[in-house]
This record gives C-alpha cells, sequence and structure tokens, in this order.
C-alpha cells in the first residue's frame, strides 16, 4: 500500500484530496494546525518536520496543500511581517517537505509530489501581491525541482486552481473574490472535489512523462 502525507488536509483542498486519495486505497497522513489532522504540526517548524519525518518513516505521496492568503490590502499598504509570514507558510514550509521526504523516495526510487500554486502565481491578483508571489515562487520551485530529480522516478508537478469553493476564501474580501470570480470564463467557483480528482492523477502512476509542470484548473482562466 502506498502512504501519502496531505499538508493542510484538514478542511478545504487538503482534506477533499485526502478523502478521494482514500479512496484509491492509499493510506493517508493528515498533517495541519487543526487538532482534527492525523499529525498536528506547523510546518515552518523545520525540527518538527524533521522528527515527523522519522516518526512516520517511509512517504511515496507528498501533497503540498497547506498555505494562508496574507493580507488583501494593496502593495504599499503591506509590511515586511507580513511577507515573512506569508513566505514561511507557503514556500518554506513547502520546501521543507520537500527537503524531508524526497531522500526517501529517491533511494526507493518512485515518488510524486503535488505542489499547490495558484493561477494568482500566474496572473498576480490585484491587493494580493504577498500571496501571488509566493505562488509564482512555488511555481518555479516546482520547475527547479522536478528537473533536479527527473531521472529518478520521483515526479514534481504542480496545480495552479482559480477561486474554488474552500473555507481559505472565506477569508477573502469579497470585492477581491468577485474580481477574481468575474476572470473565469466558465462564471463559477470550483469545487474542492474538482481538483482533489486532478490531484489524484498526479499522484498515481498514470503520470510518467510529466514532470516540473503546472497544470491549471481554472474554467478557462488560464491563458498560458
Amino acid at each position: 500500500m502506498r502512504r501519502a502525507i496531505v499538508t493542510g488536509g484538514a478542511s478545504g483542498l487538503g482534506a477533499a484530496t485526502a478523502a478521494r486519495l482514500r479512496s484509491e486505497g492509499i493510506e493517508v497522513i493528515t498533517v495541519d494546525l487543526s487538532d482534527t489532522a492525523d499529525e498536528v504540526l506547523d510546518i515552518t517548524d523545520e525540527s518538527a518536520i524533521a522528527a515527523l519525518a522519522d516518526r512516520i518513516g517511509p512517504v511515496d505521496i507528498v501533497i503540498n496543500s497547506a498555505g494562508i492568503v496574507g493580507p488583501n490590502v494593496s502593495l504599499v499598504e503591506t509590511d515586511s511581517d507580513q511577507w515573512r509570514r506569508t513566505f514561511e507558510v507557503n514556500v518554506v514550509g513547502t520546501v521543507g517537505m520537500m527537503r524531508a521526504f524526497i531522500p526517501g523516495m529517491v533511494e526507493r526510487g518512485w515518488g510524486r509530489i503535488v505542489n499547490f500554486a495558484s493561477m494568482a502565481g500566474k496572473d498576480g491578483n490585484p491587493n494580493l501581491s504577498i500571496y501571488s508571489a509566493t505562488k509564482a515562487a512555488v511555481i518555479a520551485l516546482t520547475k527547479s525541482a522536478g528537473k533536479e530529480l527527473a531521472t529518478t522516478g520521483v515526479i514534481v508537478n504542480a496545480i495552479a486552481p482559480a477561486v474554488i469553493a474552500t473555507p481559505m476564501n472565506d477569508s477573502t474580501a469579497p470585492d477581491v473574490l468577485a474580481h477574481i470570480t468575474s476572470l473565469i470564463p466558465m462564471k463559477r467557483v470550483g469545487e474542492a472535489s474538482e481538483v482533489a480528482e486532478l490531484v489524484a492523477w498526479l499522484a498515481s502512476d498514470k503520470v510518467s512523462f510529466s514532470t516540473g509542470a503546472v497544470y491549471d484548473i481554472s474554467g478557462g482562466r488560464a491563458t498560458y
């Protein structure tokens, strides 16, 4: 049985992904700050990630879903602490999980990593400069790692959702949410189950000749 770890797995896209993977018979360990997760953990804590890796042993699939939106304000209203905090969660936390589990995957000759980026990382959403920049960083991270690991059997891809109906977007300012929804040609937000379906495919044996790629799930918003 393959084993997966899903960060941000207690709610939203992470929870939907965990449920979908379990439906395939995959053993899933959810990681989150919420006490409803299998492992309560702050992914910005490098020592805690290392302890987790030692405790749970081999993992075949890593889904980096944990993330925060950060402030909904104009660029000039942001401060350095807000930038540091959002990058710590969205980028450094993702890197920490990858560093902890990639070596074991390489040793076993098989692994799947799916990083959650966003359409914001491609287009840049107004009044979400920090979030947009972190998701652009996740895209570049995925492309770089995909090239590094291309001959190891470990595949690294990212998904770039548009607006999805999740608890995280409940805290997005209504005007911002309306703007980014208006950019979607299908004229609706996505469902978590739709995203989970794509993630499950990327975490499977069905994908074998794609790495360092970004898969849009945007209702037609993506232009490249």
